[in-house]
């Protein structure tokens, strides 16, 4: 009976083990995004050479880009731990004073989706970051006192997919800003094949290209669809119990990732829904954020952060005054005409989408 517990949770831990392995440990190893690297190193490099902590770091971009892993390189190449928290997690000023109060001299703060902090705990950290100093409020009304309580030096790394979200005091504070792109196909190749060989997959360059070319740009997506081709070529290849090698091919790929309706853009069940709702239910548009939602069936928050960037970037969405509109590649995508249903038949150019 034991062994069948443990198991699952052996395999548990080498799922985590694995996702940990993936993630580059230094600055040189890290694919990508060579400005940012080049511009972390002289920051990094100049703070150890003065011994001191290194500025507060912003790190923004959309999600699966390395934020996290940068974060955890900029606490591994300063020498010094590091302190994980997130912004949904400190909803009032005293869940901030106790992360703050508690750090050691040189300590790293990552704090992911900083902008979805609470107010009330931003406005404490503008004194921590300047000053490495906070008020703690000790009473209430008219006998409330406030009492200082000095910090250990620290760096802060706050990391944000929406930085116009952040207030300006506190973007302001920074001492260095970090704008993460999306990936070329030939970055993602060097990531997966990097990953490949910790899966133990033997998978050629024409695979390769095949992957990251449908990744969006995002390593994280990248290693996702990695997985799931390694997945695909255990089942149906030379190696079905698991234990040798895997190989996939340019088929392999091609066949995994139309099981996981990936199409050759990258674009997923819900990209094709909203733009089939897009082409189809309303003619190309325009057509509101609120009504595209209801009709996919998905919060409009999801379609605005996640699907929407993306077909907007590859060229399939224009965003206009009036709502979204299909542009002609996406017609030509999805095999219609303009104005035409899938049918054939005449529709009206515009409808009302109140």
């Amino acid at each position: 009976m034991s062994d069948d517990l443990t198991a699952p949770q052996a395999q548990g831990e080498a799922e985590l083990a694995f996702e940990g392995a993936l993630r580059p440990k230094t600055l040189t190893e890290f694919v990508g995004q060579a400005k940012v690297r080049g511009q972390l190193q002289l920051l990094l490099t100049a703070a150890r050479l003065q011994e001191r902590t290194a500025d507060h770091i912003l790190l923004a971009g959309p999600p699966g880009l390395g934020k996290t892993t940068l974060a955890m390189i900029v606490a591994a190449e300063s020498d010094r731990p590091l302190r994980m928290s997130s912004g949904p997690a400190i909803q009032h000023a005293g869940d901030l004073a106790a992360v703050l109060s508690s750090l050691v001299p040189g300590e790293v703060l990552f704090i992911d989706e900083i902008h979805r902090m609470a107010r009330s705990a931003e406005e404490m950290l503008y004194l921590a970051m300047e000053d490495f100093r906070i008020d703690i409020m000790v009473g209430k009304g008219a006998g409330a006192t406030s009492i200082p309580l000095d910090l250990a030096p620290f760096t802060l790394v706050g990391a944000t997919t929406r930085s116009g979200l952040l207030p300006n005091p506190l973007r302001d504070r920074f001492g260095f800003t970090a704008h993460l792109e999306f990936y070329s196909d030939e970055e993602l190749e060097q990531v997966l094949d990097r990953a490949a060989g910790m899966l133990e997959l033997d998978i050629d360059k024409r695979a390769l290209a095949e992957i990251a070319r449908r990744s969006r740009g995002t390593p994280r997506i990248a290693n996702r669809l990695l997985r799931r081709v390694r997945d695909y070529a255990l089942v149906h290849g030379q190696a079905p119990s698991g234990r040798d090698a895997a190989r996939a091919d340019l088929a392999a790929v091609q066949a995994a990732l139309e099981l996981y309706d990936v199409d050759p853009l990258g674009l997923d069940r819900l990209d094709r829904a909203v733009m089939e709702t897009i082409l189809t239910r309303f003619d190309g548009g325009p057509v509101g954020l609120s009504t595209l939602a209801v009709s996919v069936g998905e919060e409009a928050e999801t379609i605005e952060s996640v699907v929407e960037p993306f077909l907007v970037r590859i060229g399939l969405v224009s965003r206009t005054p009036r709502g979204r509109v299909a542009t002609a590649q996406a017609w030509r995508h999805f095999g219609l005409e303009p104005g035409r249903g899938p049918s054939g038949a005449q529709q009206p150019l515009f409808t009302d989408n109140l």
